[in-house]
């Protein structure tokens, strides 16, 4: 998707494009096919960004520049059930910062899709946004506010992107920040009152005073 900014439009990235569109599609077949309610997983946000993502990959022949959507299917991992089961069992270091990896993607994946926003909007009409890499400046000091002023979008909607960027990007940077920063937590559901999260030495839960079981790291 990003090396695409940098080559020449040619008929085998296009046919790969393609190829892997179709493979997605039968996929998605499949899961919607053996789903029970598939109907409802197509229009949860996820299932939507799944689609996105499949049609930037079936569409690359008309829409070039809008590859960028492909990045959005990372969202859906992330949050997938089975994923974060398996991560949180074969990896130690993602079961113990789970929050601060989740924000870190979705600040990362933010970060692509406004920066192919800003390169499919502005490549072909503003001399400063020539390829990903310019595109990817821009959009990093937006998203700072550091603002040198070298790269500009001009035009209303060039205006509002940023102000998107600069909105939406300091809140994902405040919600990666607190991830971070916050006292570690272990993830473990209280039969009693559902609550999720407990201090690691915890023995009964803070919210309703039931009994934990919170199992040791090396159990």
């Amino acid at each position: 998707m990003i090396l695409e900014s940098f080559l020449p439009a040619s008929t085998t990235v296009l046919a790969i494009d393609i190829a892997v569109g179709l493979v997605l599609v039968a996929e998605m077949a499949i899961r919607l096919r053996t789903s029970r309610a598939a109907r409802r997983e197509l229009l949860h946000p996820a299932g939507i960004a799944d689609l996105l993502a499949v049609i930037s990959f079936l569409l690359a022949p008309f829409f070039a520049g809008w590859g960028f959507l492909r990045s959005l299917r990372t969202l859906r991992l992330l949050r997938s059930a089975r994923l974060v089961l398996h991560l949180r069992q074969d990896i130690p270091a993602f079961r113990r910062n789970q929050d601060a990896v989740v924000a870190a993607a979705d600040l990362l994946v933010f970060i692509i899709v406004m920066t192919g926003v800003v390169h499919a909007t502005q490549h072909r009409n503003n001399p400063n946004i020539s390829d990903w890499a310019d595109a990817l400046y821009f959009t990093v000091t937006a998203l700072t506010t550091t603002g040198f002023g070298d790269i500009t979008l001009p035009g209303t909607s060039g205006r509002l992107i940023t102000v998107v960027i600069m909105l939406a990007g300091v809140t994902l940077f405040l919600r990666l920040a607190q991830a971070l920063f916050r006292p570690t937590k272990v993830r473990f559901r209280c039969e009693a009152c559902g609550l999720m999260r407990h201090d690691p030495d915890a023995v009964h839960c803070k919210a309703c005073g039931a009994l934990l079981n919170i199992r040791d790291e090396g159990d």
